[in-house]
């Protein structure tokens, strides 16, 4: 407290209005392979927050067959019932799907480098020509001249622009010599006119006298930009004339008319190309054609703006998703602008960079450097250790020359060569799946569950082809009771047998189990269920702990943890249409008691498919036997740590100790008022922290709970009595 020393008014605010956090007990963290999306472990990764069905599909993409275990089809119906879970993709040196763009020139004239550039009429005079009668004449200065300039894109099956630029005689500069009539100062009369964004730009015109360009919007070997010449006669009548070198053609051929069509370039893409990569590896980035006619995966798309800019596109599913403007100028060089690291990434699909090579043999170098690209000219002479080769004249000398006006060639790209990176062998299966903690503090697989910041309350990794199942299910367990954070949930695999397999499974008596399960963090279903799925309009045989995680979340969205997720209230099915074996009463006695641990999946006459057992795996009678007790412990250790981080270094005295009775006292009262508890107490007193643990900085404080028993077994004693026997 601080000393006043003097007389005044002060005022001091302490903040004591401590009350329980609220936790989300129905976050489900599920672990297995997809055919896109986020690995967990790279890039800083870690499990990915999945909020809705569309989102688990547009970021991991669909489910397939060839896509080992059921992660992505158990997420899909779980994900039905909660917004809340963590994807943890696992892969084992997958690739990602790339694209190598074309590089190629743009097709250009220069203007000359002094400011006359000569325009001469056709020889032998006449009424159409500007020299009709006398060169010089006064009819002949007063006349307009106009320029069309054509762009097409690289097929020339498409007009990119066209425009017209009228020169009117208050603007035009005529003189004539040797014959001849002369546009004077070409550069300016024209410069002040194009429109640089669509059909092209003078560059580097710092003043009449420096050598300009005009320059088409599409680059490659198809793509055409055309100059028309024709001027005003007496008779208002538009005609042609030729040009007497009035324009170098730069990457084209052609001769000197009226009507003069310089083509474009390409640039020897096996010496360099510009490289699109998938943001992750999976085949769901090759692009292609599905059965039913719709387009998978990535391509980029280049398009052509004009000058020094190209629309770059990238299109998810053959619909555009994403839009990047970028050329040759400060701040809007490609590199920078798509960005070429995931670091520096500013697209969610792909990162991409200048590349030397090809993709033939895998041959591709992508780690060729880029420097700031500063002139629009030769935009690519800076790229480190490779010397671009052009196909084409750029100089007027014959075969091929450093490139200028380099672009992306228009057209589409369709990414491919990417895989999922699932293994081939069940070791490196399960070996991927369990995960690992990596050098740089990364984790995969189902190390990527331990992480308190997730808050995962269900765990599960489903479905056949997961690899060494045993090794699997234990170490998912075995996080599960490491970090006391999540309830871990297994079945036999498809196709086990009777039910007496299936229990001898469980007990560690089968070819694929060696070693019983006997834990309180595990929960064990079965049978597999027969579910129509609509990606390919077939009907496939699930995992069952899939349900058993949809129907807690579902729980806990009409109830509480604490409730049971079984029986036809809170655990019947709908979706599936069958059972894998059907389950009598004896059967399900044997499952359920007698030491084993099975939760029984019953197609019931009239009442349909149902969840019927709510056991954990611990084969000890506790009231931790049960799976609605050890989710509530789970949900009240949650929030005891969450609501009383702010206690730690606070004096170790009674105030401190009633500041904790007061924060878990009406958290447990409200459980019990919702049916979890029926009696509880908490101590935090001098009994508690004794002067030993005092001195130890400890401070210890004990809570009593009796949980609510759920009522399995209702039985009701039905008694007959004589006439004369007296019922109260």
């Amino acid at each position: 407290m601080p000393n006043f020393v003097s007389p005044g008014v002060y005022v001091i605010e302490k903040d004591i209005s401590d009350y329980p956090v609220t936790i989300n007990s129905s976050v489900v963290g599920i672990v297995g392979f997809a055919g896109r999306g986020p690995v967990a472990g790279t890039n800083e990764q870690k499990a990915t927050l999945i909020t809705s069905p569309q989102q688990l599909i547009d970021t991991f993409g669909e489910p397939s067959e060839d896509i080992k275990g059921q992660a992505l089809e158990g997420a899909l119906e779980i994900l039905e019932t909660t917004d809340s879970m963590r994807f943890i993709r696992c892969a084992s040196d997958a690739i990602n799907a790339s694209a190598l763009t074309t590089i190629g020139g743009c097709p250009a004239f220069s203007i000359s480098g002094t400011q006359y550039a000569p325009i001469a009429p056709n020889s032998g005079g006449g009424g159409a020509n500007i020299g009709m009668s006398a060169i010089g004449s006064a009819d002949d200065t007063t006349s307009s001249v106009r320029f069309t300039i054509t762009a097409y894109d690289k097929a020339r099956t498409k007009t990119v622009d066209a425009k017209v630029y009228t020169i009117p005689p208050s603007t035009l500069s005529l003189s004539s010599s040797n014959g001849a009539t002369t546009i004077l100062g070409l550069q300016k009369v024209l410069g002040g006119s194009l429109d640089a964004d669509k059909i092209g730009a003078f560059a580097d015109s710092n003043s009449l006298n420096a050598s300009s360009f005009l320059v088409g919007l599409a680059a490659g070997d198809a793509a055409t930009i055309e100059v028309k010449a024709e001027i005003l006669d007496g008779n208002s009548t538009w005609h042609g004339f030729d040009m007497i070198a009035p324009l170098n053609m730069v990457g084209a051929s052609g001769t000197a008319a009226s009507s003069t069509t310089a083509s474009g370039t390409s640039v020897d893409t096996t010496s360099v190309s510009y490289l699109a990569k998938s943001l992750w590896p999976g085949e769901g980035y090759n692009a292609g054609t599905k059965s039913d006619g719709s387009t998978s995966g990535v391509s980029f798309e280049v398009k052509a703006i004009g000058g020094h800019t190209t629309n770059n596109q990238v299109n998810d599913l053959g619909v555009a998703a994403e839009d990047f403007k970028a050329g040759t100028v400060s701040a809007s060089f490609l590199e920078d602008v798509i960005g070429t690291t995931y670091a520096g990434r500013t697209s969610n699909y792909i990162t991409a960079n200048f590349a030397s090579g090809s993709n033939a043999g895998g041959t591709l170098d992508d780690t060729l450097g880029v420097t700031a690209i500063t002139s629009f000219e030769k935009p690519l002479t800076s790229l480190v250790g490779t010397a671009l080769t052009i196909v084409g004249d750029q100089t007027g000398a014959a075969g091929p020359a450093d490139p200028r006006f380099v672009k992306l060639v228009q057209g589409t790209y369709n990414l491919g060569g990417g895989t999922n990176g699932i293994p081939t062998t069940d070791a490196a299966v399960a070996t991927a799946i369990i995960g690992a903690v990596q050098s740089d503090g990364g984790k995969t697989g189902i190390e990527a569950m331990d992480d308190p910041v997730l808050n995962i309350s269900i765990g599960l990794a489903p479905g056949p082809g997961v690899g060494d199942l045993q090794n699997v299910q234990n170490a998912l367990i075995t996080k599960a009771e490491a970090t006391t954070d999540f309830l871990a949930l297994l079945s036999p695999p498809y196709a086990i047998g009777t039910p007496g397999d299936a229990i001898n499974w469980s007990n560690g008596f089968a070819t694929q189990r060696t070693a019983a399960i006997n834990s309180s963090y595990g929960a064990i279903y079965w049978p597999w269920l027969k579910v129509f799925q609509v990606f390919d309009g077939k009907d496939r045989w699930l995992a069952p702990e899939i349900y058993g995680a949809r129907q807690i979340t579902f729980t806990d969205s009409v109830s509480d943890p604490w409730f049971a997720p079984a029986g036809f209230v809170r655990g019947r099915l709908t979706k599936p249409t069958d059972v894998e074996v059907i389950l009598n009463q004896g059967d399900r006695d044997s499952m359920y008691s007698g030491g084993n641990c099975l939760n029984p999946i019953v197609n019931f006459p009239q009442n349909g498919i149902a969840i019927f057992g709510q056991r954990t795996s611990q084969r000890q009678p506790t009231a931790l036997d049960r799976i609605n007790v050890r989710r509530m412990m789970i949900y009240i250790k949650k929030q005891i740590l969450a609501s009383t981080q702010r206690l730690v270094f606070e004096p170790n005295d009674p105030i401190t100790w009633e500041r904790v009775v007061t924060l878990i006292q009406p958290m447990l009262a409200d459980i019990s008022m919702r049916r979890g508890i029926t009696e509880f107490k908490v101590v935090c007193d001098e009994t508690t922290n004794t002067p030993v643990r005092v001195d130890r900085n400890e401070m210890w404080c004990k809570v009593l709970i009796k949980p609510t028993k759920t009522a399995e077994m209702v039985v009701f004693e039905l008694n007959l009595t004589n006439q004369s026997a007296q019922i109260a």
